[in-house]
């Protein structure tokens, strides 16, 4: 009998009653109001006047209109600067306890984000939120006493100077609550390892000692991971050594395109619960089985803004333009893409993520994630969102019956025109040219701007397919291996350039 179970399922199920967002704008006034307040006497409080606006009879209008939308360069030129060099008070009280290196998927170049003591707090608290509404789920009682297996970055983090550094999710795994760590794996020494190679591989010889119920990490290294456990015990599901495994927290990329191949190391489904955890905080979860989308944080130290991405707000290299209005919550509209704006317990002021969001529920406030502003293929005003490549991709493997692990594609000129080529990581898919037809037809299907462009100065689509090991090497060749590590799904002309030099001499190299 499953006592403990039982027990943890009731309170969460408990939790789950008392919890609710009865006024979503009420709850993101507050967290504006604190974010201020906590703010007034920093160098940043101080410039833009914060104590006046608190005294407005509008603080989300006259915070709008005070301060300015932040891109990463700027705040840091402008304030983070002072930060790294020591100075407390800049952008939030005190000083930061970690700077947390963005994977630099976008831009190839890691950021350094300030992570505080405020900010572990409430990503522990979404955390938390997130287990409450398991309740949701209909997960049986024993699920709650197995082990969870997380997928993190090294714990091993870098002292730099003035900071601790590392990836968010090695600094998240570090700060883990002590009455979690008996139900996390792989421990705090495999936690501690750097090489991914050498944690991999002590994860398989340690699998056969855990009962794992959930994982949690992105999806191309579970992946391989999961591969890794296989192969060395020789298994033909993960199942097998793993059998009480139920759920995965995936995570920092679309997990549609993932799906087919994950599912192949599987013997019975899963339950898939997606999240919104960057290195500027745990953002959002999905709270229901009935959607894949994700509830918004609206109570933890994160206020949004959102600016409709339109040509008209949105420049050509994906920042927002000066003097771009931004909509509060309950301004924005369902179907709708905006580019996401936070402010936060880290000192973040109305700061650009890069993300793009759609709203799915206005009721619930829930969103999908759409895509990168710099990841959007519009060269000829196709305007392809990642989330429309995924889509295609995903048809692409049902049509076919193939497997596509990785993907990349870059506009390229050619003459006075130009074509979108296309890298494919698949080890199964033979027919390039069905594969062309049905990428092409598929977006034609799905986005009348990419119609129209290619019945104008898009002239052709190209296909090259490749090991998905192409793409592992490829991050490895970056320095960048495991944990938050995700792979450019848009390069642009010279990051295009370095990958095709880069697969053209491992082709020479592996004959």
């Amino acid at each position: 009998m499953t006592i403990l179970g039982n027990i943890i399922k009731k309170a969460i199920e408990l939790k789950g009653k008392l919890s609710g967002d009865d006024d979503p704008a009420g709850l993101q006034e507050k967290t504006l109001y604190n974010l201020l307040d906590k703010a007034k006497d920093t160098e940043f409080g101080r410039h833009f006047n914060f104590k006046d606006i608190l005294k407005s009879d509008n603080i989300r209008e006259s915070f709008a209109e005070c301060v300015p939308v932040y891109h990463y360069n700027k705040m840091r030129s402008d304030w983070w600067l002072k930060m790294e060099q020591g100075q407390p008070d800049i952008s939030w009280p005190g000083k930061p306890s970690y700077l947390a290196l963005s994977s630099g998927t976008t831009s190839g170049v890691s950021k350094k984000i300030p992570v505080t003591e405020d900010m572990l707090q409430a990503t522990r608290q979404a955390s938390l939120e997130q287990i409450t509404c398991l309740s949701n789920f209909n997960l049986p009682a024993e699920f709650f006493e197995k082990e969870i297996l997380m997928l993190s970055s090294s714990t091993n983090l870098n002292e730099d100077g003035e900071y601790t550094e590392g990836d968010i999710s090695g600094i998240s795994t570090s700060n883990i609550p002590f009455w979690f760590r008996n139900y996390c794996r792989p421990g705090e020494e495999i936690f501690n390892i750097d090489d991914w190679d050498e944690r991999i591989q002590k994860i398989a010889e340690q699998a056969p000692k855990w009962d794992i119920g959930a994982l949690s990490g992105i999806p191309s290294w579970i992946e391989l991971m999961l591969k890794k456990v296989m192969e060395y015990h020789g298994l033909s599901n993960i199942h097998e050594i793993w059998p009480n495994l139920r759920v995965y927290a995936t995570g920092g990329v679309a997990f549609g395109p993932y799906q087919k191949s994950f599912e192949k190391l599987l013997a019975k489904p899963l339950i898939y619960i997606d999240t919104y955890f960057c290195s500027e905080g745990f953002l959002a979860f999905q709270a229901r089985p009935e959607t894949n989308s994700m509830k918004l944080s609206l109570d933890n130290g994160i206020y949004f803004e959102f600016v409709p991405f339109t040509e008209e707000n949105i420049l050509e290299d994906g920042s927002v333009k000066p003097g771009t209005k931004a909509l509060t919550l309950e301004d924005i509209e369902e179907g709708e893409e905006y580019v996401l704006l936070i402010s936060s317990v880290s000192g973040l002021w109305r700061y650009v993520l890069g993300d793009t969001v759609k709203l799915t529920s206005k009721e619930r406030y829930e969103i999908d994630i759409t895509g990168r502003t710099k990841h959007f293929l519009n060269v000829v005003g196709s305007k392809l969102s990642v989330n429309d490549m995924n889509t295609a991709i995903q048809a692409l493997e049902e049509k076919l019956g193939v497997t596509i692990t990785e993907f990349t594609v870059a506009a390229i000129k050619q003459g006075d025109h130009f074509i979108h080529k296309w890298y494919l990581g698949s080890e199964d898919l033979k027919d390039k040219d069905g594969a062309r037809q049905l990428i092409d037809n598929t977006l034609r299907n799905v986005n009348h701007n990419y119609q129209t462009a290619r019945e104008q100065a898009l002239s052709n689509v190209v296909i090259e397919v490749v090991s998905p090991d192409v793409f592992y090497e490829w991050n490895e060749m970056k320095n960048k291996k495991g944990g938050q590590v995700k792979t450019a799904r848009v390069m642009d002309e010279e990051q295009f350039s370095e990958w095709e030099n880069f697969v053209r001499t491992l082709r020479v190299a592996t004959g």
